[in-house]
């Protein structure tokens, strides 16, 4: 399935501004992360937007401090250099409060010899003082500064107007396929984004070695072997019931779960030097829930002494679908050209669709193989299977009675399902229909 290329419109600006404000305003959403203190998005992050009909994402990006010693400074300037250097317009974004300063010449500077389009917003102009400094920012060479509110949302339909009125003709960004969706989702500091870079060959995440660097879940495309992928990097996700320090965790932790719930494949990062932890098992539960084919990735595996046998045994035991595994090193790229063919065999497995006659071919050997469960002297008796939804698979089984199918008997039919049509890591949906409901 194709669709058109959107156009990107990226917030910039100086450390706490207000640009995760205006992307969640402009968005109508509240994806990125948002909290008084400076610093907060690190990484990019995109949304949809739309205005008077044309679509477009935007871009959200960490401060630009230029003079900053922060451990993660150069890493947020790189990152914002990156979207004003894919992106169609650029919305520099500066505090009406505190006026003209060095920092916003500065980036002035760096806006215009990147020869993008630049739309000037001055938010906080709903307040008397930044409503009374609107003008003094006509010093910066860019044109009409727009006066805005993002909290409040005052003059957003004049920007988004300036905006449209600047973004490339509809017929410029030719098509695209919808990407495959991949998440990658593990305990905090397990190696993520250090998969996430060695996976995209580039700095397009940051990496540190502190817990809980990545805030948000950082939607990336990318292209690999004329497949495209949307590749998602989230924040770790914490044991439940244990205290989250700040609002930050704790909203990081419901996007990621929400990155689960629109993601097509999970492949859930373990540091191998610490084995399968409980926590482990719960994140791949999560992926299970939100109905993600998922794969097991044994990270840092050049410095571990895991005894698989034991891990993925104790993984079938708590994970009913059984996912694959691949041991591999981030830091080193070892086995990491795997990844990406996993993720995509994973994705073939969970869209593919079983033709019916082939399904009603195998309840027939199922049956030879198993004596169907008894009750009260009444037997199981299997009239018809079809598959009718993909991604995740979907099952129909009409039978004489419902009643007759219990637990163990239902997880043996979706395991040897699995078996047959090798759909291990695969979310399996099987609706058992007994004939009394079809006639009631």
């Amino acid at each position: 399935m194709s669709a058109a290329v959107l156009p990107r419109v990226a917030i910039v600006g100086y450390p706490n501004v207000g640009k995760s404000t205006l992307f969640n305003r402009l968005t109508e959403s509240r994806e990125a992360v948002v909290a008084p203190e400076a610093g907060v998005t690190r990484d990019r992050k995109e949304g949809l937007a739309e205005w008077i009909g044309r679509e477009f994402l935007m871009v959200d990006t960490g401060g630009i401090d230029l003079k900053s010693q922060d451990s993660f400074g150069e890493q947020v300037r790189a990152q914002a250099r990156l979207a004003i250097g894919e992106a169609s317009v650029v919305i520099f974004l500066v505090d009406g409060k505190t006026g003209v300063g060095p920092a916003e010449h500065e980036i002035g500077d760096i806006l215009r010899r990147s020869g993008i389009p630049v739309i000037l917003a001055v938010n906080k102009s709903d307040t008397k003082l930044a409503g009374d400094r609107v003008n003094e920012f006509w010093e910066l060479g860019l044109g009409e500064p727009y006066p805005v509110s993002a909290e409040h949302g005052m003059g957003t339909g004049d920007l988004l107007d300036a905006v449209v009125e600047r973004l490339p003709d509809p017929e410029q960004m030719g098509e695209a396929d919808e990407p495959v969706r991949i998440a990658i989702v593990g305990r905090p500091n397990v190696g993520k984004s250090s998969l996430a870079n060695r996976l995209l060959g580039s700095e397009r995440v940051i990496v540190s070695p502190i817990p809980g660097t990545t805030r948000d879940a950082i939607d990336t495309p990318v292209t690999y072997e004329g497949q495209e992928l949307l590749l998602v990097d989230t924040a770790g996700l914490r044991r439940k019931g244990k205290r989250v320090s700040t609002d930050v965790e704790f909203y990081s932790s419901v996007r990621t779960i929400r990155a689960l719930e629109r993601a097509d494949v999970a492949l859930i990062l373990v540091d191998a030097r610490e084995g399968l932890v409980d926590l482990d098992l719960q994140v791949a539960y999560e992926a299970q829930r939100a109905r993600c084919a998922t794969a097991i990735l044994f990270n840092k595996w050049d410095e571990s002494e895991l005894d698989l046998d034991y891990a993925t045994a104790r993984l079938y035991a708590k994970v009913q679908m059984r996912p694959p595994w691949l041991t591999i090193s981030a830091l080193t790229g070892r086995n990491v050209h795997q990844v990406l063919p996993l993720a995509l065999d994973l994705y073939a497995r969970y869209s593919h669709r079983i033709p019916t006659g082939e399904l009603n071919r195998w309840l027939e050997t199922l049956k030879e193989v198993h004596t169907p469960p008894q009750k009260a002297g009444k037997s199981l008796k299997f009239f018809y299977m079809s598959q009718y939804e993909d991604s995740p698979p979907r099952f129909n089984v009409r039978v004489n009675t419902k009643a007759l199918i219990n637990r163990s008997y239902g997880f043996f039919f979706e395991n040897r399902l699995r078996e047959a049509y090798g759909l291990w890591g695969i979310p399996l949906i099987i609706d058992f229909e007994g004939k009394e409901e079809r006639y009631s």
